[in-house]
């Protein structure tokens, strides 16, 4: 299985570009247009989710690993493919994704090209509790640590979600001393 490509960008268009290895070997790769637009002819590195199907043997690439991320979690949705899941890479930055999520937002879920109400929908409902998991944001780390941590003292994930809603601590040890004190 591909993970990751690096090499020269000899041709590239807005949803897809080659990338020629060292080994001499050219390989398509699909890319979203947030990706695309962040990208030129030159040397490159790409985080890569290949999906092998009967008949198609197909890789895609993405500068930012929160944007693989949506999209990896995405085609796991029922009735979301591959297509699907990089138009809404390429409507949707991760943080607009997770939040448009969070806010159950049908409406933003609309704008990608594909989506209709019903798809909107169960994307929503089977992805009620992604999370992006971004060092960038280090208050969203302290509160993903607590969480796990708290679950592996076997509390619900749904319960803790609502008392750390309430929680004030700046780090991981408050956090978890605080939330403690709230679900005892």
């Amino acid at each position: 299985m591909i993970i990751a490509i690096e090499g020269e960008i000899v041709k590239k268009e807005p949803t897809f570009l080659y990338v020629k290895t060292n080994s001499g070997f050219t390989y398509k790769v699909n890319i979203s247009l947030f990706c695309s637009s962040s990208l030129s002819l030159g040397n490159t590195s790409l985080h890569i989710t290949q999906i092998i199907r009967e008949d198609a043997n197909n890789l895609y690439g993405f500068k930012d690993n929160d944007e693989k991320r949506v999209f990896d979690t995405l085609v796991k949705v029922n009735g979301v493919g591959p297509s699907t899941a990089l138009a809404v890479c390429s409507t949707l930055t991760p943080s607009e994704f997770t939040s448009a999520l969070t806010s159950n937002s049908v409406e933003a879920f609309k704008k990608v090209p594909g989506i209709g109400p019903k798809s909107a929908k169960r994307i929503l409902v089977e992805l009620s509790d992604f999370e992006l998991d971004s060092d960038s944001v280090s208050v969203n780390s302290f509160i993903n640590e607590t969480l796990m941590a708290l679950e592996s003292l076997g509390f619900k994930k749904e319960k803790i979600r609502k008392v750390l809603s309430t929680c004030k601590g700046e780090d991981t040890s408050s956090l978890i001393k605080e939330a403690l004190k709230k679900l005892g």
